[in-house]
């Protein structure tokens, strides 16, 4: 088995591509620590299970690793693979069954504004965004505020704020006028 590798924005993740689907859909999952994956993947528990892991998301094609600030992708990156490999081979299911989105609460007089809020960011942003190895989650909507969270890659990288008020802001309010801003939720 062949797995690529990209680089993200974000220097601490890296992004692999093992050439197969990882979720299979358009499902995300992010797992900030290893305690989020315990019973929920048993790919992210055996990568939480390495030294200096400290982030895995899963995307519908790839995988997404956050390591530790003090280590170098040049030490982890072999070990990364091997696990990756070792992982896909056995034909294991990448997410146990269950697995659902977080949900969240609309007003019913906010119904029109959420489905155009969330054609734009399935259609315009997430493309984008899945590209630099992370994912944009839609959290809510309330008072003309979109609540959403960066993932993956896009999670604590130094480009992400600038992302959500420039990029996702200015484009949503562009083409929603009832959006006024966006505020970032952390999970």
């Amino acid at each position: 088995m062949f797995i690529e590798t990209e680089d993200t924005p974000n220097p601490a993740t890296l992004k692999f591509l093992p050439g197969r689907p990882v979720t299979g859909d358009s499902r995300t999952v992010d797992f900030g620590e290893a305690s989020a994956a315990e019973g929920r993947s048993e790919l992210a528990e055996t990568l939480f299970a390495l030294p200096d892991v400290k982030r895995v998301f899963l995307g519908s094609d790839f995988v997404s690793i956050t390591k530790a600030p003090d280590v170098s992708w040049g030490d982890m990156k072999p070990v990364v693979l091997s696990t990756l490999t070792t992982f896909f081979e056995s034909g294991k299911a990448v997410l146990a069954g269950g697995d659902e989105a977080l949900k969240y609460d609309v007003a019913p007089e906010d119904a029109d504004v959420v489905v155009r809020i969330r054609d734009l960011l399935d259609t315009r942003v997430r493309p984008a965004v899945a590209g630099d190895g992370g994912d944009i989650a839609f959290r809510g909507y309330k008072d003309g505020i979109v609540y959403l969270t960066m993932q993956g890659a896009c999670s604590g990288c130094p480009s992400s704020r600038a992302t959500l008020k420039h990029g996702v802001e200015n484009m949503l309010r562009h083409y929603v006028p009832e959006v006024q801003s966006v505020e970032q939720v952390e999970d």
